[in-house]
């Protein structure tokens, strides 16, 4: 076995997996450079430590559970939705996050609230932040299901520790009472460690309607708007604009 070799199954055993793939191109690297024994030491943990860097967040990426359209890069922001491009640029910069702000993105359906909601929870995790994007339907059968499913109770388990919650499709249908209770449990748990950006097609004030709990759902809103930016989306919806059909005509 050769000395390369050796140095691979040791890496292999001892899971430095980021050595073990670039380990022969390093050591021609050091030897052409003439690098120090110190100095090839520090490339090799460096190495080690961006691939692993790299692999939390492709972690991160699978997990937040991202829909397709989440690059803000794309995001076609137009003048009639009442959002400008700066402001966009400000939010993808994270300091609300730092300061555990949330966000509320209101506006009818085709708007680009779930766009602009994952694009920024991608941008989350591009920052090193633990970010995950579920609907309100999957927060609620998560939590229904928690105690009685392992898939769920691991989901519960990450979420809790997050840095930011995407809740997408906030009120799209009523709400049984034990599912907002469970809700409220769940935000109240978190909002003062966690920051949440909602997405709805609802103004608060219908809120109550779709718990049938007046007290409820003021007692809701007032742990999501404490310290928050409300985003009202306007125009016409993307999807209508851009319909497609079977013959293109």
């Amino acid at each position: 076995m050769s000395q390369k070799e050796h140095i691979d199954q040791y890496c292999r055993r001892y899971k430095i997996m980021g050595m073990a793939t670039k380990i022969e191109e390093m050591v021609n690297k050091a030897e052409n450079d003439h690098l120090s024994y110190l100095s090839f030491l520090v490339a090799l943990f460096e190495q080690e430590s961006l691939h692993r860097e790299l692999q939390a967040r492709e972690r991160l990426l699978k997990t937040a559970q991202l829909p397709t359209r989440s690059n803000l890069d794309e995001y076609e922001q137009r003048p009639d939705n009442g959002f400008s491009k700066q402001k966009i640029n400000t939010l993808r910069e994270m300091a609300w996050l730092d300061q555990l702000y949330n966000i509320m993105i209101m506006g009818p359906s085709g708007v680009g609230k779930t766009m602009l909601a994952a694009g920024l929870c991608a941008d989350a995790i591009e920052k090193g932040y633990k970010a995950y994007f579920r609907t309100m339907e999957e927060i609620i059968n998560m939590l229904k299901m928690k105690d009685f499913a392992r898939s769920a109770m691991a989901d519960y388990k990450r979420l809790i520790k997050a840095s930011l919650i995407v809740i997408d499709d906030v009120m799209l249908f009523p709400v049984e009472k034990s599912q907002a209770v469970n809700l409220f449990n769940f935000i109240n748990q978190l909002y003062e460690n966690t920051s949440f950006i909602i997405t709805t097609n609802k103004m608060p004030a219908d809120w109550a309607k779709m718990l049938d709990d007046e007290v409820l759902a003021t007692a809701l809103l007032d742990r999501l708007l404490f310290r928050c930016e409300v985003i009202s989306l306007s125009g016409k919806s993307y999807r209508m604009e851009n319909r497609r059909t079977i013959f293109g005509t």
